[in-house]
């Protein structure tokens, strides 16, 4: 999959703890550790634009019935 590049600038305290995080073992690289986290960030910010009023049960059966019938390629999703 290709894959666009992105340039940021971060402190160096972050980065201190991003690479803790690598040379952990968790991530392989800085790039990883950055993904996955623009991709936590992503996804709860989708799933807090659920509104709380009314019956968010039905809204999300919904939304989980309408994307039962949607062809989803969750390996796609996951290399995000």
């Amino acid at each position: 999959m290709v894959m666009d590049t992105l340039q940021i600038r971060m402190n160096k305290e972050l980065l201190k703890r991003i690479d803790a995080i690598v040379k952990s073992g968790i991530y392989s690289n800085r790039s990883d550790v950055i993904r996955d986290a623009v991709r936590r960030f992503v996804w709860e910010k989708e799933i807090n634009s659920v509104s709380k009023k009314g019956d968010s049960v039905k809204l999300i059966r919904s939304i989980r019935n309408k994307l039962s019938k949607q062809n989803i390629n969750l390996d796609k999703i996951n290399k995000l």
